[in-house]
């Protein structure tokens, strides 16, 4: 289906809760809630805010390997928004312009 076809069809077929913008959205992110856009094709996608671990938290095998350091040494990591993906798997999640511009986000019940 052709994207600008795919489009029409989920306007076509919004729920009334599907209304907001990715401002909203992100705030409901902040506040610890699942969000999700009635335009993306995926079944059980949603994205979340991760805290991530600002005072440290000690770094498990892999991602000492990843970094250079050594198992158990503290690890920093800075909030970041991830993506719940079709397959079940996880991954970090930056919103494209067509999401932060959409206007059919709404939280995940």
């Amino acid at each position: 289906m052709h994207s600008e076809e795919a489009d029409a069809t989920a306007r076509d077929t919004l729920d009334t809760e599907f209304v907001h913008d990715f401002s909203w959205a992100l705030k409901q992110m902040k506040q610890g809630k699942r969000i999700h856009r009635a335009g993306w094709n995926g079944k059980g996608m949603f994205a979340v805010l991760q805290k991530g671990y600002p005072q440290g938290i000690p770094c498990n095998k892999q991602t000492a390997e990843a970094w250079g350091l050594n198992e158990g040494d503290l690890f920093r990591c800075e909030p970041y928004m991830q993506l719940k993906m079709v397959n079940g798997s996880h991954s970090m999640w930056v919103p494209s312009v067509n999401d932060c511009l959409s206007n059919d986000w709404a939280i995940v019940e």
